[in-house]
Formats: C-alpha cells, structure tokens, sequence
C-alpha cells in the first residue's frame, strides 16, 4: 500500500476514522477516532496534570486488550463526559465488549485538555457533541487547526490570551516501509513552545501582545524558581493518539505510546510538566507483523510533525491570534 498523496493524516491507517466536533462560540470541542475491529490499545501518561477516563484499563496487566473508539476533547474534567455520547453511538452500532452476561460495553477510552479561557463560560463538551462527532467520523484526510478538540487551544498563554499563540489540532502520517504505516493525531495546548524542525520557536509566548517575536519560555520561568510557585495561567497539555497497521499485542503498543513520547520532547520546550496532561494513546489494527521498536521510533515523528502542523493550520479565535 502507497499513502495517497492527498491524506497523510491519521485516517491513512486503514480501518481508522476521525470525525470532530466543534463550537467555535464556546471555545471548545471534541474529537473522536473510531477503531476498527481488533484493535489493541494502549496509552502512556507523562504529564504532571492529566486529565483521563478508562486509561487504567489499558495498562498490559488489564484484562481487555481492544479499544473500540478514543475521545480527545476541551472542556478540561467536564469535557471527559463526551466519551458518554461515543458509547452511546458504539451500544446502537453494537460495537463493544461482549460480556459473558451477554452485554456490550464499548471501551472508550479518553483525555481532554484545559481550555476554559477561551470562548464563552460555561460552553463544555458533553455526551451530544461527542455523538455528534462519531456520527460525522470517515476515513477522509482529517481537518486540522482550529476544529474539535483543537478549538479552544493556546500555546503559552503564561500571561493570558493576548500574548498566547493559538494552539490546534493536527495530524502526520509516516510510511515505514511499503504497507506499513504509523500516524498521529495530537491536540496541542502547552505550556511549552512548539519548536519548528530546526528547533526554532514557532509558537509560544510572545514578546508583547500584537508581537510576531517571542520569549522563550525556558526564559519566562526562569523568575520564578527563586519562589517554587508557577503562575497560575500555567494549566495546558499536549494529548493526542498514534495509530498503526502493525500487528503488535498489548504491551507493545504500550512501548509504541511511550517512544511517541520522545516525539513531544523534540517539538515541545518543555514538555511533561507538572501542569501537563500531556497523554499518548498507540492504536494497533494488526494487519502487518513488524518490529515494535522500529514503529515506536517512526510514531515519535509522526507525533513531532502532527505537533506542528497543528499550529501552523490554526487560525485566530477570539483574543488568541495564530501564528500562520
């Protein structure tokens, strides 16, 4: 299989869909990925501040292997309740575990980032948004920037929006070897500065409001070690899934989910703070038997390139302008 040159995105792994929700007015969204058949999970949380649901039932000593959809959603803790709407939509298409009582519980698991000053108050993602998103999911190139769980996004928003960076959503996919493939899909709201290829700032905390220049983080919390307190803005994180066609069990996408790590330390400065939720999801659709440290090096750029592309597709929302 040759990746069309028109979807190098995460719905370029055969089998998997994305579809979003978005509420421009309120700041705020969800997206979903639809898993196909078979799918093993996995997740690695590296983020001093995480926000998640059902992720201890990834971990490889759990009994259930296969995930049938992932929800990233705004919202902060509130938002967590759009995976409600996810299994809703899987019971109806009975999609799901099946218990030996005969019943079918979808394993959804998810992760949200804080996104609450931007847009209107009170705005959340909620069962109907995270419905709304599944009933709209397809194996089309996924949209990126400033849509689903990207909406309400900034990058380093230490001093609020007027000198934040708007943050988004996007997406990369990376081609292996012919027929293999791994892919991200991550949703970028860090306190850290997103660092182009050359390891340049692209987004981040600016000089003034209005200013095309910025401070470097590194620098800004410099002030602020004498003290051991953080300002109190400081509330973001990176979350996101990569997904691939190999053929891995449970505890390899679990390795896979940790290198996709390495890929938000290379385009993150700095990544997995205390004030992070910063949370990778591996999806394998077990198609292709391959090396797992090879996917695992392969997923971390994925993860850096979907990292970038997510800033440099978002548009101005609000006070938050972008940086495109």
């Amino acid at each position: 299989m040759t990746i069309s040159k028109r979807n190098d995105t995460l719905t370029a792994v055969p089998g998997i869909r994305v579809g979003h929700c978005t509420h421009l007015e309120g700041g705020t969204g969800c997206t979903v990925v639809l898993c196909p058949e078979g799918t093993v999970g996995a997740v690695d949380v590296r983020g001093g501040a995480p926000g998640t649901r059902e992720t201890d039932l990834l971990d490889p000593s759990r009994h259930v292997s296969q995930v049938h959809a992932v929800t990233l959603a705004g919202g902060s803790a509130f938002g967590l309740a759009a995976a409600d709407g996810v299994m809703r939509f899987l019971e109806e298409h009975e999609i799901g575990y099946r218990a030996q009582s005969g019943f079918i519980v979808p394993i959804v698991p998810a992760a949200i980032v804080f996104d609450l000053p931007v847009g209107r108050p009170g705005i959340r993602p909620d069962a109907s948004m995270g419905y709304a998103a599944c009933r709209v999911a397809s194996a089309e190139p996924v949209a990126e920037g400033t849509v689903g769980a990207g909406t309400g996004c900034r990058v380093g928003a230490m001093y609020g929006n007027a000198r934040a960076s708007k943050g988004g959503l996007g997406s990369a996919c990376v081609e292996i070897a012919d027929g293999l493939v791994v892919a991200a899909l991550m949703v970028v709201n860090t306190v850290g500065d997103v660092l182009d290829e050359r390891g340049e700032v692209i987004a981040g905390l600016r000089q003034a409001p209005g200013s095309s220049a910025f401070v470097g983080m590194l620098t800004a919390l410099r002030e602020y070690a004498p003290d051991s307190v953080a300002p109190s803005a400081l509330a973001n994180t990176a979350i996101g899934v990569v997904a691939t066609n190999a053929l891995l069990t449970k505890a390899e996408a679990a390795k896979v989910a940790q290198m996709a790590h390495d890929g938000l330390a290379r385009a993150i400065r700095p990544a997995h703070t205390m004030h992070d939720g910063d949370t990778v999801f591996a999806l394998a659709t077990g198609e292709r038997p391959t090396n797992v440290s090879i996917v695992g090096a392969f997923a971390a750029e994925a993860v850096s390139a979907a990292v970038r592309r997510a800033v440099r597709a978002a548009t101005t929302l609000g006070d938050v302008r972008a940086v495109g």
